[in-house]
């Protein structure tokens, strides 16, 4: 098939990449023409492991092509919408760039075709694309047949190329019999071992991405406040998580607590999700729960390390092992670091931190007089973050932090103080090892 992916954002590149791996003509679109530039120069403006080898490769194979000009892709079969929907002051999505993108495609299709929404939209979206459509063609006094469908996307950041290849799911909303072949031939090579894909309404699947995102989102945010109980009942909340894991009803898949969720999904489209509930009068009780618990997460590591030190920050150097808002990305949007650094540096504290990936976009991110003062000081090691450090506070599960030197780092550190917000490391080791250490929902652990 001829398919053209309009926006190479986490979800567009993905996708046209993956679709040229299938076998595709793949025409990926964005009016980004600094990043077009670097995507025909062979480099990928986001970190996602296996992407880059696999774009190259079909580049090459002139399967995958780019552009800032959708009219040179006017007579493609299958059009995706992967373009960014942001939350506004309210929580309710943006559609400003899917409006425009619509109507980018009413004004130069030339051909009967299927318009794919791949970004997360509220319900009712799909037919909202259509009216722009068919106003466009309208006006242009052309007669097409142009069928709107949702196909959310299920990625997870550090694993969306293994996702996209071998998907638990392919969730396709078709209203049409056309539309609904189409999208079986397309979907047909990643159907050969098993049915994934599954069909159903347009408004079923744009409900069932959010719904999916809130699910995961609302797991966290339960544990996290179970977590905040524990602490206050002398309860380890690790032996918790294992025993409520074990029960099949339950699994142990998101039940992980810790210092928050981040990211560009769970965060957004929990929001928009209680804001569809609010424009249609229900009070979405539980939505605005999930939403408050995990602001309020994201400071607990900040308030242990406070309150470890009476309160009193001034001139001392903590220690950050992770900046990322999950480990396998360099995406720092909404990341539980942010929230973090924050405290600790308005509180006079200085900081050393270290991402294995994430580096530059903290240099981008965070603001320049936190480095021309040296509040906040990126290393080039995970050991030289520690170095003069009078605490430690993992915020990032990487795997190069999972089984730390903690004799190096007990020797390089000023004091011997770990705030573990991933729950990684095993207090009772640390406190043999002379370790101070604090993790959520496990209470402290004090040298005896």
């Amino acid at each position: 098939m001829r398919l053209t992916v309009i926006g190479t954002g986490y979800v567009g590149l993905v996708t046209g990449t993956c679709f040229a791996e299938m076998g595709n003509h793949v025409t990926c679109v964005d009016i980004d023409t600094d990043k077009i530039a670097m995507l025909e120069a062979g480099q990928v403006p986001i970190y996602e492991p296996g992407l880059e080898e696999i774009l190259e490769r079909n580049v090459e194979q002139n399967r995958l092509e780019f552009t800032s000009d959708i009219s040179s892709a006017r007579d493609g079969a299958v059009f995706f919408i992967a373009v960014g929907t942001p939350p506004g002051p309210d929580g309710a999505a943006d559609l400003s760039a899917v409006d425009a993108v619509a109507a980018q495609i009413g004004n130069v299709l030339e051909t009967d075709a299927i318009v794919v929404n791949k970004s997360t939209v509220p319900v009712g979206t799909a037919a909202r694309v259509q009216a722009i459509i068919d106003e466009r063609l309208e006006t242009r006094g052309v007669d097409l047949k142009v069928d709107v469908v949702s196909n959310p996307e299920f990625l997870k950041e550090g694993a969306a190329v293994t996702d996209f290849l071998k998907p638990d799911r392919i969730i396709v909303g078709a209203d049409s019999a056309r539309a609904r072949e189409v999208m079986e031939e397309l979907y047909a090579p990643f159907n050969r071992n098993h049915q994934r894909t599954l069909f159903m309404g347009v408004r079923d699947a744009e409900m069932t991405k959010y719904t999916a995102n809130a699910m995961l989102a609302t797991k966290i945010s339960f544990m996290n406040e179970i977590a905040t109980l524990c602490e206050k009942l002398e309860v380890d909340v690790e032996n918790v998580r294992v025993g409520i894991g074990s029960d099949q009803r339950i699994g142990y898949h998101f039940i992980y607590p810790g210092c928050g969720f981040g990211g560009s999904c769970f965060p957004k489209d929990v929001r928009a999700l209680a804001h569809m509930a609010e424009e249609s009068g229900i009070k979405p009780r539980v939505l605005r729960s999930v939403i408050d618990r995990n602001a309020e997460q994201k400071k607990v590591l900040g308030q242990k390390i406070a309150r470890h030190f009476d309160g009193d920050l001034a001139g001392r150097t903590i220690a950050v092992w992770g900046l990322a808002f999950k480990p396998g990305t360099d995406d720092m949007r909404q990341a539980p670091s942010r929230v973090l650094l924050k405290q600790l540096i308005e509180a006079g504290a200085r900081v050393r931190a270290y991402d294995p990936v994430a580096m530059e976009a903290a240099r981008a991110d965070f603001p320049k007089e936190w480095f021309e003062e040296e509040k906040l000081v990126l290393v080039d090691h995970q050991y030289a973050a520690v170095e003069g450090a009078d605490a430690l506070a993992l915020v990032t599960e990487w795997k190069p932090f999972r089984h730390p030197d903690f004799e190096a780092i007990k020797r390089l550190m000023n004091s011997p103080v770990i705030f573990d917000g991933r729950n990684q490391y095993d207090p009772h080791q640390l406190a043999k090892q002379g370790f101070v250490y604090e993790g959520v929902g496990r209470g402290a652990y004090l040298v005896e």
